[in-house]
């Protein structure tokens, strides 16, 4: 398999549900038609990333991952021959979660994976977490490719994409909805360098309130093959304007390099991080609004 193309929807979001639906199907058509395997969406793309105070107004515009919305994006994979993660403000019988579902080349559901870490300093608190992380196999067409997903604040806890690397992940999945500036940036480029993965990240653009473009993909192949040293795992890193943009991932490659090199789950010692599963929490990290 020579390369795994994502297209990195970066798309502003417009007014409504039903407007968010048609544009976001335009775009997988045109991802389509840009070679794309794999169309990725921004985060909570059914609301434009919108989460209000009310609780009642934040239960009626969640919607059910079988409704009308999620099915037109299944059907839409299913017709293009194109897998799609769409994401959306998800129902949820307490909270609504902040939640993509992937659909394969097939309309074929792969997994719905709800954010883990929410930002519960922000107005996250008022959505629910989701309980674990997801790996599957995704058939493209040239072979079958190993994705995970995490969401925006995942990103920030390095086990997150340690989890998914355990669980066999070989391309993972971020929608995004922050200002990705050098230090998320370099947060990713770590993530796929520490586990040997491949990352894709969508964002919104400008001027999406507290968001600038700059989806990324990073491919995790820190070294070159013949030894001559570092090179740079980066394969593409947008602009802050709209638009769609292919992140060709090279999956032999990834694989050869996974085969041989240091990083991932070659030389752990699991046996002695006891400690990294410790609910403590002492000072300085102590917030009076953190849920467990």
């Amino acid at each position: 398999m020579k390369s795994f193309n994502i297209a990195l929807l970066q798309l502003l979001p417009e007014k409504s549900i039903e407007e968010n639906l048609k544009k976001g199907l335009d775009a997988c058509r045109k991802a389509k038609l840009a070679g794309a395997d794999l169309a990725l969406f921004p985060e909570m793309w059914s609301t434009g990333y919108n989460i209000p105070e009310n609780i009642e107004e934040l239960k009626a515009i969640s919607i059910p991952e079988d409704c009308e919305f999620i099915r037109a994006f299944q059907n839409a994979a299913r017709e293009l021959e194109m897998a799609v993660g769409i994401t959306f403000l998800e129902a949820h019988e307490s909270l609504p979660r902040n939640s993509l579902c992937l659909f394969d080349r097939f309309g074929n559901k792969v997994f719905t994976y709800a954010k883990v870490h929410t930002c519960d300093f922000g107005e996250e608190c008022r959505l629910s977490a989701g309980d674990d992380f997801y790996v599957a196999d995704l058939d493209t067409g040239q072979g079958i490719v190993k994705v995970g997903a995490m969401i925006c604040y995942d990103r920030e806890f390095p086990e997150s994409a340690r989890v998914l690397m355990l669980k066999g992940a070989e391309i993972i999945l971020v929608p995004n909805a922050c200002p990705m500036e050098i230090n998320r940036l370099s947060q990713l480029r770590a993530r796929a360098y520490e586990n040997m993965v491949g990352i894709a990240t969508t964002n919104y653009p400008r001027p999406q309130p507290d968001c600038n473009g700059h989806s990324s993909a990073f491919d995790g192949i820190a070294y070159r093959p013949d030894g001559s040293g570092s090179r740079d795992t980066l394969i593409i890193e947008a602009g802050e304007e709209e638009g769609i943009y292919i992140a060709s991932f090279p999956i032999d490659d990834i694989r050869a390099y996974r085969s041989c090199e240091v990083h991932g789950n070659a030389y752990r010692h699991p046996q002695k991080y006891g400690l990294l599963v410790s609910k403590q929490i002492a000072e300085p990290f102590i917030r009076k609004d953190y849920r467990p």
